[in-house]
Parts: C-alpha cells; structure tokens; sequence
C-alpha cells in the first residue's frame, strides 16, 4: 500500500520523505492557506522534493475553470495530478483531462456509485472519506470494502485512495482490505511510528550499555 502525506507543509514533507516513507502528497486550498505565503511557491518545491504524484487541487467549480487550473497545475511538474470533486462538471473535467494525458484525483467522495462514476470518468484516483463518513455516524471503512469489490469485478485503472484518516487504526483496516493508497495527516504518521514498547525496551537497551561501559571503560562500538 503507498503512503501519501496529507499536507501543504514542507518541513513534515521533507521529514518523512528523508525517511523514504512517501509515494506521494496530497493537498487542498485548506492546507495550503494554512501554510500561508505564496502557494505557487509552495507547489512548486512539493513537486520538487517529492517524485511520486503530487495532487493539486483546483477551486473552480465549474467545467471550464477546472480545466483551465488543472492545465495550469500540471506545469508545476509532470508528477501533478489534478485533484476535481465529485460533481458533473468535475467528472466532466475528469473525462477531458484524463484524455489530454494529465492524471485526475476525483474527491469528496462519500458511496460506491460516486467511486464507481469516477472510476468511469476515467479517474487515476478517486478519494473516499472516511473520516467524515465516521463523523456522522456512518462505517467510512465499510464504503471501503464496498468500492474495492465492485473495482475487483471489472479492469479499472482508478486506484483507491483513503482519505480523512484520523487515526492509525485506519490505516491498518484499509491495508486488511487491499486499499491502494491511504493519505495521511503527519501526526498520524507520527503516531504510526511510535509504540511505548519500543521506548521502554530501547531506554533499558541504553542502560544496560551505560552499565556495560562503566564496567569496561576501553569498551567500543
């Protein structure tokens, strides 16, 4: 499964890129006004440091004006794909642009038949929310399941890509069941990466060399 930072931030970015964790970033107009500064500056050095696909979102809500942004997305770099909602105008957009050879993450994605359109429109992505589906009570994990079997019926090319991920649990529940890519926020990246066991068993690792050295004080490593 590829792992996709969920960020407009470039010291997370780096961070976990020099860790060799990341196939790819996703970004909104969100994360990059949170970031603040200049957001053609910003785009441009995520394309840079990443080499996997970097999706860029467009604001425009109506076929015409995506198309434009998402042309002009791509030439922050050949690794952009450009990210559309699920709407008629955006799968519209889908259609012209996946057809012009740019690559097209479909959002806000909330049921099998939006995931099943998109897939349709010719979508390299298409991104379920799970988080959100969780916020008001329903199983995101389950719409899930449902998209990946009806993918599994016919030779689609869209890849599953897990969205809204809140906590690490889900990250381990898309993996049981054979999601592409999940998107992560950095801290629960961060979170994947720590268990109290390790810090414990590391901590009495260390101990028990200071222990050894005080023994021998020639020792080395």
């Amino acid at each position: 499964m590829k792992i996709f930072l969920d960020t407009a931030n470039l010291e997370s970015i780096k961070k976990f890129n020099d860790m060799g964790l990341l196939d790819g970033i996703t970004t909104n107009p969100s994360l990059m006004s949170k970031e603040g500064g200049n957001p053609k500056d910003g785009m441009k050095q995520i394309t840079n440091i990443i080499k996997g696909d970097v999706s860029l979102e467009v604001v425009s809500t109506d076929y015409a004006g995506m198309i434009e942004e998402g042309k002009r997305l791509r030439q922050y770099g050949d690794n952009v794909v450009v990210k559309v909602p699920m709407t008629s105008d955006g799968l519209k957009a889908c259609k012209n642009l996946s057809s012009e050879g740019i690559p097209v993450n479909v959002t806000l994605v909330f049921s099998p038949n939006q995931a099943l359109l998109a897939a349709k429109s010719g979508a390299k992505y298409v991104s379920p929310f799970i988080g959100r589906l969780d916020d008001i009570g329903q199983d995101g994990m389950h719409l899930i399941k449902e998209i990946k079997e009806i993918f599994s019926n016919y030779d689609f090319g869209t890849e599953i890509l897990v969205a809204s991920v809140r906590h690490p649990m889900h990250v381990i529940e898309a993996a049981k069941i054979g999601a592409d890519v999940v998107t992560l926020p950095p801290a629960v990246l961060d979170k994947m990466l720590k268990h109290p066991l390790t810090d414990i068993g590391l901590k009495n690792f260390l101990a028990d060399w200071e222990k050894l050295k005080s023994e021998n004080s020639d020792i080395k490593i």
